[in-house]
């Protein structure tokens, strides 16, 4: 029996009904149960047609007593930017009306109006680009009644390439900050690492550093990775120099504990290890930090002030976080789901009495935040001062872990009952659970895009670019509900053109480009909404082909980020020597010896057309060891040579690395993802002639004369 009214509901709340799979032919349709199970997760449980069409006339009655929509996005150069849409609710035919325009600025304006039912008014003045609120008064007899919306006028388009290179072209490095070794670490690459990078690169005619997310981690157990954090607002003190924090010179106790016998054995443990201790990296930077605030506490100097208005600006959601972690830390349970019932509401009175009787733990957490800022600022003006038109270039992560700090502070805003993934394809044949919990559409706009704003504005802080990881997400993503494969879920739909508004609006503002990983299956409608905001897209070497080979020069767009791979494929070198597919053999995800075969013949295949488009000869067996450096010259050179606007060099390319950061769909039990560190220190690196000729070569190639 066809379920009318169910199917009427999703679709009202944005559940997608079919989509393409990722060869582009075959539409896959969502089944009625999976539209049930979803609704069900948005609060509206519908196992029943009457069910249905109840929550349908309840939506009815929302849309009909809405005076004015809660927000609204719009471009300056729009039409309609000068219009209001109000409706007068139920019972009211006719009303005199006062709005009120309040823009960010704090100018007012005003104009007043008789509505009957309905009416478009004109604004006296088109305003300006920023966040402004519109206050709407009605007065009819005896009833009077207000409401507001945020009211959020935006550029037409994200900063563009030409607002940094002109008619150039830019090149920088990718690196994966946590595995890259310097001599003084304290065993994980961190801003120390980032500053020597930055001085390395930029000396060198690059135009960008950049490197991976930096949010706020646990950092302990096997939950590392950086794609997902606790929190997206904030970022991980593991990444934090210790040594050049202004407090660090003046803690006689921090400097005392640093250098006692067991924190020297550590520190050089730390060190020696062939991967990334987390766990023990932060406990010893946390026993020396936790000194540093002491006596930042005691005597903030003339630091006092600015770290005031850091906290003022970033409040309530810097002290909800800083009191997510010093409960984890004291309960050791980053899972606040697994709190006591109490502390699960981050509102409530037990958390509010924990943050008082708990106040130095939750500063410590606080000031760790504006540490971070205070370092990533001197390595943005650094990067400036060496001429790099970009400077360092951040990532924005899909989603958030589902027992962290974000979902702790806005638990209206994500859900619970589905996760989000990737729908089945070739390589998953039930399709991909990645357990980010989903954000509710619905949600998201009833609160303004409150979660959104902070998150761009965070993001875009100390970047001249910014990657989105999975920016199909900002117009759609795959819910699958809990206990279910991939083959049950569904798309839902999102205010694409509200979140890309916003997005635009903060990077003018920051004056950063933005470059949206567009991988995977792609929805028609992306591409051009991509290319309309002036966001470029990402093209990686290994995906660029068709039916002749990999793709000309030629055909990579202007606006794209050309790289070889991603954190997520293999190196140049491994995929060269195979060591991937071994890799890939060892932890089972290839399916026995006649596997394996197809795969190198596959790859037999792919190394020979890579070889044609590079116009380079086989290497000969006594250059075999040799040639993956001649191959990623090669690679690079060739994107440089194409139109897209950045090229970005991996350092693992740059140096021969073999083995994958990541291996996506294994468990920290098999493959140690994300603690894999570089075989040569950023000292070694910067020594080296034939590294220092191959960055200087491609970076020449993206100037003019």
């Amino acid at each position: 029996m066809t379920r009318t009214a169910l199917r009427e509901l999703a679709d009202r709340v944005g559940i997608i009904p079919e989509y393409l799979d990722q060869t582009g032919r075959e539409v896959r349709r969502t089944t009625d149960a999976a539209r049930e199970a979803l609704l069900s997760v948005m609060g509206m449980d519908a196992p029943t047609s009457d069910a249905a069409r109840g929550w349908l006339d309840e939506l009815d009655h929302e849309e009909r007593n809405r005076i004015i929509d809660p927000v609204r996005v719009v471009r300056r150069d729009d039409a309609s930017a000068r219009q209001v849409r109000i409706r007068l609710p139920d019972g009211m035919r006719t009303a005199q009306v006062e709005v009120e325009l309040t823009e960010e600025q704090g100018h007012t304006w005003k104009v007043n109006a008789t509505v009957r039912r309905s009416a478009t008014i004109t604004l006296p003045t088109k305003a300006s680009y920023g966040y402004h609120r519109l206050h709407v008064r009605f007065t009819a007899a005896q009833d009077e009644r207000e409401a507001e919306q945020s009211f959020i006028v935006v550029p037409a388009t994200c900063a563009l390439p030409q607002q940094h290179f002109g008619d150039d072209k830019g090149m920088g490095v990718v690196a994966n900050l946590y595995s890259v070794r310097r001599e003084h670490d304290w065993g994980v690459g961190d801003l120390g690492t980032l500053r020597e990078i930055v001085e390395w690169a930029g000396n060198r005619g690059a135009d960008f550093v950049g490197i991976n997310p930096l949010h706020a981690l646990y950092n302990r157990g096997w939950d590392v990775s950086p794609y997902s954090p606790v929190s997206r607002l904030f970022r991980n003190h593991l990444y934090l120099e210790v040594e050049r924090i202004p407090h660090f010179e003046r803690s006689a106790e921090a400097k005392a504990l640093l250098n006692a016998p067991d924190a020297r054995r550590a520190l050089q443990a730390l060190r020696d290890a062939r991967l990334v201790d987390y766990e023990g990296a932060i406990a010893l930077k946390e026993r020396v930090l936790t000194e540093v605030h002491r006596t930042f506490r005691a005597q903030p100097g003339s630091d006092a002030e600015a770290y005031d208005a850091f906290v003022r600006a970033r409040e309530p959601e810097i002290t909800r976080f800083a009191t997510w972690m010093a409960i984890a830390e004291s309960s050791r349970m980053p899972d606040w789901r697994q709190w006591p019932e109490a502390l699960q509401d981050a509102g409530s009175g037990a958390v509010v009495a924990y943050a008082r009787a708990h106040d130095e733990r939750v500063d410590f957490f606080r000031w760790l935040q504006f540490e971070v800022h205070r370092q990533l600022h001197e390595i943005s003006e650094r990067a400036r001062v060496l001429g790099m038109r970009v400077g360092v270039y951040q990532d924005l992560a899909i989603g958030t872990n589902p027992g962290g700090s974000d979902t702790w502070s806005y638990p209206d805003l994500f859900l619970r009952g589905a996760a989000v993934g990737a729908p089945p394809d070739p390589y998953a044949a039930e399709g991909q659970n990645w357990g980010l919990p989903p954000i509710d559409p619905r949600a998201l706009r009833r609160q303004c895009y409150r979660y959104w704003i902070q998150l761009v504005r965070r993001a875009f802080e100390h970047a001249g670019a910014l990657r989105i990881d999975h920016v199909m997400g900002l117009f759609r993503t795959f819910w699958i509900p809990d206990g279910l494969s991939g083959r049950q879920g569904a798309y839902v739909r999102y205010p694409s053109e509200d979140l890309l508004g916003i997005l635009a609006l903060e990077s003018m503002r920051h004056d950063a480009i933005v470059v949206g990983e567009d991988l995977g299956t792609v929805p028609k409608d992306v591409p051009p909404a991509l290319r309309k905001w002036g966001i470029l897209s990402s093209k990686v070497l290994y995906f660029e082909r068709d039916t002749r080979g990999f793709k000309s020069a030629s055909r990579y767009p202007e606006l794209s980020l050309a790289t070889a791979n991603t954190h997520d494929m293999p190196t140049l070198s491994g995929f060269w020597n195979e060591s991937d597919i071994e890799l890939r053999s060892e932890l089972g995800l290839l399916d026995g010896p006649a596997a394996v075969r197809g795969a190198r013949k596959e790859r037999a295949a792919d190394k020979q057309a890579l070889l044609a488009r590079l116009a380079l000869s086989a290497p000969r067996p006594f250059e075999a060891s040799h040639f993956p450096r001649e191959l990623s010259a090669a690679v690079h050179e060739f994107l440089c040579s194409t139109p897209a606007r950045l090229v970005g060099v991996s350092l693992d390319d740059l140096t021969g690395e073999s083995d994958p950061v990541n291996v996506p769909g294994v468990g920290a039990d098999k493959y140690p993802s994300w603690r894999r560190k570089m075989s040569r220190a950023i000292e070694e690196i910067s020594w080296s002639f034939e590294v220092d000729d191959t960055m200087q070569c491609r970076a020449r190639r993206r100037r003019s004369p």
